[in-house]
């Protein structure tokens, strides 16, 4: 009486996915909320390269030293801007408090964005430089297999 369906005939034997789409939908939600969130450092426009090399899985550590410079002028040191007069000094201070085990580990990763002029770029590869490090990472994006290169 209580739980069957009017007709006598008992209980129901059918899965009732009514309520496990209701959850699918909201995880789905959360999770394209929360994905915009999960990029590391700032968005910066980068150039594109001629040949695919391998991505360097040591750039996406929090340990990374990387610099970006999204536009002329802009340098951010990770996450945080940085004036140009203290970036290099923040630079060495973290090189200084990093754990270095290996000549290998001594990197800094310059992301550039596309717009921003040759000079700047050749700029921050002499200061960290002048800084003792001779591993400079440059990053740029991968090229799309079958993209037509255009002609400068």
């Amino acid at each position: 009486m209580g739980m069957s369906g009017g007709g006598g005939e008992g209980l129901q034997s059918e899965i009732n996915v009514t309520p496990m789409v209701d959850i699918m939908l909201v995880l789905l939600i959360i999770f394209m909320v929360v994905t915009p969130f999960l990029q590391q450092g700032i968005t910066v426009a980068l150039p594109k390269n001629m040949n695919n090399p391998d991505v360097d899985p040591n750039i996406i550590k929090e340990s990374s030293i990387v610099i970006s410079i999204p536009n002329d002028g802009e340098y951010y040191l990770g996450k945080q801007r940085v004036a140009r007069e203290q970036l290099m000094e923040k630079v060495d201070s973290l090189l200084k408090g990093k754990n270095i085990k290996t000549e290998q580990d001594r990197i800094v990763y310059i992301k550039s964005g596309v717009g921003v002029s040759y000079g700047d770029v050749v700029n921050v590869i002499n200061e960290v430089r002048k800084l003792g490090v001779d591993k400079i990472g440059l990053v740029a994006d991968k090229k799309k297999k079958g993209a037509v290169v255009p002609a400068a």
